[in-house]
């Protein structure tokens, strides 16, 4: 097996796969799927509103807020990228039970997807909603929001589109806003943290945490 050329973001790991999970996959990748192809990739064509703002989101989860944000605003089209069977599985068939056609799924690696799949100034924004905070320091350098991965999203991004990025765990953003703000193609909307918008609606992970007494802060820059 040829061995990844970036740090992961993500723990190679399985986990719990339900048989519905695994049905929903194989029978709707081929119908709101996207394959991965180390190419350039037109990414707008593959909606039927081609024209429409286009927004990747990388980490979505079981795709609760994803499904809920894409039906919140069908103005625009999104493409959720995730690499567990699971979250693609539950994704896949809250598309297809809500009927939404302005969102795809992508299983793979995000860092392989931005750097050979999406063309610069491609984007009109990018999601990255709790990624992995890889708590222990020796963790740290797998954390996805890294200067050389925001770099390359970042020429991704249109001049005058976003990078939306929100976290719970207040180390992680501490660390993404450093990180962030010191990319030169990017400028912080706000002072520090971002109000948080209104399409990114409360997940059950979300809530979980508030619960427990976490602190969300969100994160929005804009491509000059």
């Amino acid at each position: 097996m040829n061995r990844p050329d970036h740090i992961r973001s993500f723990a190679s790991r399985l986990g719990r796969f339900s048989p519905a999970q695994r049905q929903a996959r194989e029978a709707l990748m081929p119908v709101h799927g996207v394959a991965f192809q180390p190419v350039a990739t037109d990414l707008h064509a593959l909606f039927a509103r081609a024209q429409a703002p286009l927004v990747l989101e990388i980490g979505s989860g079981m795709g609760e807020a994803t499904a809920q944000i894409a039906a919140s605003l069908p103005q625009t089209n999104f493409l959720a990228c995730e690499v567990y069977p699971a979250g693609v599985g539950a994704l896949l068939k809250r598309i297809d039970e809500a009927g939404l056609d302005n969102l795809k799924v992508i299983q793979h690696d995000a860092f392989e997807v931005v750097r050979d799949m999406i063309a610069p100034d491609h984007l009109d924004g990018v999601h990255i909603f709790f990624p992995d905070p890889w708590h222990k320091a020796r963790h740290h350098k797998r954390r996805l929001v890294q200067p050389p991965f925001v770099a390359m999203l970042a020429s991704r991004i249109r001049p005058g589109g976003y990078l939306h990025l929100a976290t719970d765990w207040v180390p992680y953003a501490e660390q993404m806003l450093e990180v962030v703000g010191a990319e030169p193609l990017l400028r912080n909307r706000f002072d520090r943290w971002a109000d948080k918008p209104a399409y990114r609606r409360l997940s059950k992970f979300e809530n979980r945490g508030v619960k427990l007494g976490h602190e969300v802060r969100d994160l929005i820059f804009e491509r000059r």
